[in-house]
């Protein structure tokens, strides 16, 4: 059994290597996405005019004005002072064609006092590779690898990812299980020695040993240590990637989880969108009432329309609390987009076991459920990660060269004319 479990290790680790130094590496990053973006692109996201903001929904028409190929279907109904406002859009299906148009940009940084468009941009754009694009970039690499869309599906990157992951989370366990003492070795060692006094060689780091031996005891110990972050991440990869697919349709069998509005629905084909036949400014005084109705005090944040699913969805949050409590998001109302009808909400942290363990996963793989020191936890795993990777390639590199080696020693001493 446990020659079984060490060729599985071996040879799913030596596979899944080069992903997961990637995503290790990207996800190291990406935990300070929002920091290195303004940091990158203060021309965008910072402004200097003062006064009033103009109306927001009156800025959505000048958007659309301006290019009619695009529709806003992202919309930030409030900024803080002296930052742009980023409005989100998606393509319309260009007539001739029955496909969508290829804006070349997906949002639009504007000015909130004086209506001045500061620029745009693809968010997750693969080329170029500019210093407006270069996180976003990380971001959608670290769970996509930038596939691109084949025979009209678009999530090839989303499923081998997630595939990915899901080797990740059982091969942790095999890792663990490889990291036990062996029946032969407590043969040897003899049964007056404890089960643990045997182990615990396996939790430690030799720095006297030769560079080999530090190697595999970085590889092993860190293993050990970290191995609930580990699985933490593997696990959370695989559910967020795999939810539409998997994960939610196992949780939907196995214990009591709430739909949202999204499960419910299939999604359109990218270049078939379902057009509104509502506007926002209807869904903004519905959703105003709706919360009213529940006593929720934070004010509007935000309103989205999802072309695929024919959805909008109105946040609530207060200035710079967009991600919510411990990262899950704030609370939320979803509308039917062609005819306003209520569809549901989604309140952080509420509802049965399962809707909190399913609301928990980004929180967890982002490390926001901690807060700030969740995220540098999380970005110091994303190189533990690559280095686990890495030392683990570098244990079967150096074992098959020894392996090569002994066989040409042996061929030596075979070859009838080397001995002669």
């Amino acid at each position: 059994m446990n020659h079984i479990f060490l060729l599985l290790h071996r040879w799913v680790g030596l596979f899944i290597a080069g992903f997961l130094v990637m995503s290790g590496l990207t996800g190291a990053v990406i935990s300070w996405d929002h920091e290195l973006d303004e940091l990158m692109n203060s021309h965008l996201t910072r402004v200097e005019s003062q006064g009033p903001p103009l109306p927001v929904l009156d800025l959505v028409q000048t958007i659309e004005a301006r290019d009619q190929r695009a529709r806003v279907t992202f919309v930030p109904l409030a900024s803080e002072s002296g930052t742009s406002l980023v409005f989100g859009v998606d393509s319309r299906v260009d007539p001739s064609t029955g496909r969508l148009y290829e804006l070349g940009y997906n949002q639009v940084f504007i000015d909130p006092a004086t209506g001045q468009e500061l620029g745009r941009r693809e968010w997750g754009a693969v080329w170029p590779i500019t210093r407006e694009t270069f996180v976003s970039f990380l971001y959608r690499l670290h769970y996509t690898l930038h596939l691109p869309e084949m025979w009209g599906i678009d999530r090839w990157g989303l499923w081998l990812m997630g595939g990915i992951a899901m080797l990740w989370a059982l091969d942790c366990f095999v890792g663990f299980y490889l990291t036990l003492p062996t029946r032969s070795s407590i043969a040897l060692e003899g049964p007056q020695r404890s089960r643990w006094t045997r182990w615990k060689p396996a939790w430690r780091v030799k720095t006297a040993g030769t560079a080999r031996r530090i190697n595999f005891d970085i590889h092993r110990a860190f293993g050990l240590w970290a191995w609930g972050l580990l699985f933490m991440l593997a696990f959370t990869a695989f559910s967020l990637n795999l939810y539409r697919e998997i994960f939610y349709p196992i949780m939907s069998l196995a214990t009591e989880v709430t739909p949202s509005p999204f499960d419910a629905r299939t999604p359109n084909d990218q270049h078939h969108p379902i057009v509104p036949t509502v506007g926002y400014a209807a869904i903004l005084q519905h959703a105003q009432q709706e919360a009213g109705k529940r006593g929720w005090p934070e004010p509007l944040g935000d309103v989205f329309y999802s072309q695929e699913f024919g959805i909008y969805g109105v946040r609530f949050f207060q200035l710079g609390d967009d991600h919510g409590a411990a990262g899950v998001g704030p609370p939320a109302l979803y509308f039917d987009g062609s005819d306003g009808r209520y569809l549901g909400d989604s309140q952080p942290w509420k509802g049965t076991v399962a809707d909190i363990f399913v609301q928990a996963q980004f929180p967890m793989h982002s490390g926001r459920i901690l807060g700030l020191p969740g995220r540098i936890l999380v970005s110091i795993m994303g190189v533990g990660t690559a280095m686990l990777s890495i030392t683990g390639v570098i244990i079967w590199w150096r074992k098959q060269t020894a392996y090569r080696r002994r066989e040409q020693r042996q061929a030596k001493r075979l070859d009838p004319v080397s001995v002669g």
